[in-house]
């Protein structure tokens, strides 16, 4: 019995310190996601839709790709607006850059990053932008022949903020991301803890520490059965980078994680086709391992 309290306190102790550390950002990330939803996400995809029509080349994917990342939806939000995108014309190029951007991040996620330093913070941003880019540059040069997506059956939803009370709309959305993110952010906090007292900092230096490939490979291969919501893994990442994750092991795990998620995938599934969803996941994982060898490589 003594043991167990013992053991107890010393978990409590490690999981108070790590809630210390990130709450702030968590909050502010809630405060930031909410408002980019209920006050500018109409104009994110309005901008996005202004793109079609004009020649912009790359370019236009580089945009696309951006404005992903600025979108404040999930995967299951993003593609039906996408569906309505194909339908007025947008080309699957940009459709590919807007969604995997969207994917790996939207501005709550850069909050909550935040906490992991502006070096990793840049990186994360620098390469999801770039994931996007490629995914689209890879549909322009490979897949003109026929449509890529297979958008039947999805039609755009309805807003849910729609309160005339513009306070009222705002925690509306505010309460509904709590709701959706408080228990994973507690639960990766809690995993955290548990990783500080039970797990030697040598282990994950020895996996995934220093230049090699093997460490950036063995980060993109956890990613895919741990990351369960943005939030929860950061106070993970945020231990693991001090136990001496290198930071290109980091930005591999960064990718395959959202990437993998398990409601993206059913999403994508469904939109992609079998054949086009196993590419896919080939992409993910051989742009993850390019990214963490290039970011080793670099910093």
């Amino acid at each position: 019995m003594e043991i167990l309290q013992r053991e107890l306190i010393y978990i409590w102790y490690y999981f108070s310190v790590q809630l210390e550390q990130i709450l702030g950002y968590w909050i502010l990330g809630m405060l930031i996601g909410s408002a980019f939803s209920v006050f500018a996400k109409d104009g994110i995809h309005r901008a996005f839709r202004s793109l079609q029509g004009k020649r912009l080349g790359v370019l236009g994917i580089a945009a696309a790709s951006a404005l992903g990342i600025a979108s404040p939806l999930c995967m299951y939000g993003t593609i039906p607006i996408a569906a309505s995108f194909s339908r007025s014309g947008m080309r699957d190029d940009w459709l590919a850059a807007f969604m995997m951007s969207s994917i790996l991040l939207n501005p709550q996620l850069i909050v909550y990053s935040a906490a992991l330093g502006g070096t990793v913070l840049a990186v994360r941003i620098i390469s999801c932008f770039l994931c996007g880019i490629a995914a689209g540059l890879t549909l322009l040069f490979f897949c003109r022949e026929k449509p890529f997506f297979d958008f039947s059956g999805f039609e755009e939803r309805e807003s849910r903020d729609t309160d005339p009370n513009l306070l009222f709309r705002y925690l509306k959305n505010l309460l509904r991301n709590v709701k959706a993110t408080g228990a994973w952010f507690f639960l990766g906090v809690l995993l955290s803890a548990l990783f500080q007292r039970y797990v030697p900092a040598d282990v994950m230096t020895a996996l995934s520490g220093g230049n090699e490939a093997f460490g950036v490979l063995m980060a993109a291969t956890i990613g895919v059965p741990l990351y369960a919501c943005g939030g929860g893994t950061i106070p993970l990442l945020q231990q693991w980078l001090l136990d001496g994750m290198s930071i290109g092991s980091a930005a591999s795990f960064m990718i395959t994680g959202p990437a993998t998620k398990i409601t993206n995938l059913g999403a994508l599934k469904i939109v992609l086709g079998m054949r086009r969803f196993l590419l896919y996941l080939a992409y993910v994982m051989l742009f993850s391992l390019a990214a963490g060898l290039a970011v080793n490589l670099l910093i």
